[in-house]
């Protein structure tokens, strides 16, 4: 059963990944979160401490989160990191590549570090994190890979080529690795999230949330609920047939 393979989620202390390691826990897995700020992980230990099991059938023992201060654009420090977790936890079975920078100009007004920054936190380290992760899959037989992307990609978007850029990446590796190891019996799918109210979104300016609200057709914004809840599905053993696909979680945004 997937629920007993450890589960690794990066930018797992806030916002989108914050969501996601709980409901995980929910379901009884073993959740390793990893993020660059120690602190905001000291405040998701205490959260998932006070929250406790949800029901009766998952013990406290159970409902714990293992938490890593990393940065993951620090290729040997993530590879450490992660290998040291397999050999903890017999594996690693599931892996959420969920962190996610954003250095938003227009085009024109970018510059190189802009741009690497953005592909390096977003891509590159997703990229180095499925290595590590796959061949703990490959050795057990089973893993989700679960990459984050944004409706950004799908649609492009003015003033983030960069970021879009780095969401696009993960869609394409994302289809390459699911043609590569689906006969290991590890899927890899891809969520692209769109206006989802975290703190990244709440600085936006007022006109920029207005526009989003036009053409969202039910007329919200996404929860980071929402989104956590997409990714437990395909973590299932239930999506165990489901491999290379990218599911828009943006109330119809990208249609």
């Amino acid at each position: 059963m997937s629920e007993k393979k450890l589960a690794v989620v990066t930018g797992a202390a806030r916002g989108i990944g914050r969501a996601i390691v709980l409901e995980l826990l929910k379901q009884g897995r073993i959740v390793a979160g990893l993020d660059i700020n120690a602190q905001q992980l000291s405040e998701l230990e205490n959260i998932v401490k006070q929250a406790g099991p949800p029901s009766s059938s998952l013990q406290r023992a159970s409902f714990t989160v293992v938490t890593r201060c990393v940065d993951i654009t620090d290729t040997n420090k993530l590879t450490e990191t992660l290998e040291t977790l397999a050999v903890e936890y017999n594996g690693i079975g599931i892996l959420v590549n969920n962190a996610g920078i954003t250095r938003d100009k227009l085009m024109m007004q970018m510059n190189e570090e802009d741009f690497d920054k953005v592909i390096n936190v977003n891509l590159r380290a997703a990229f180095m994190a499925t290595i590590v992760a796959s061949r703990s899959m490959v050795r057990n037989k089973f893993g989700r890979i679960i990459n984050i992307s944004s409706v950004a990609a799908v649609m492009g978007q003015a003033g983030s080529s960069n970021y879009a850029a780095s969401k696009a990446g993960l869609i394409g590796m994302t289809k390459s690795v699911a043609r590569e190891l689906g006969k290991k019996n590890i899927t890899a799918n891809c969520i692209a999230p769109g206006f989802i109210m975290t703190e990244m979104t709440e600085v936006l300016p007022q006109a920029v949330k207005d526009g989003a609200m036009q053409v969202i057709p039910v007329k919200r914004f996404g929860t980071v609920e929402d989104v956590a809840r997409a990714v437990a599905f395909l973590a299932s053993d239930e999506a165990g047939y489901i491999t290379g696909q990218v599911l828009c979680v943006d109330g119809g945004m990208a249609m």
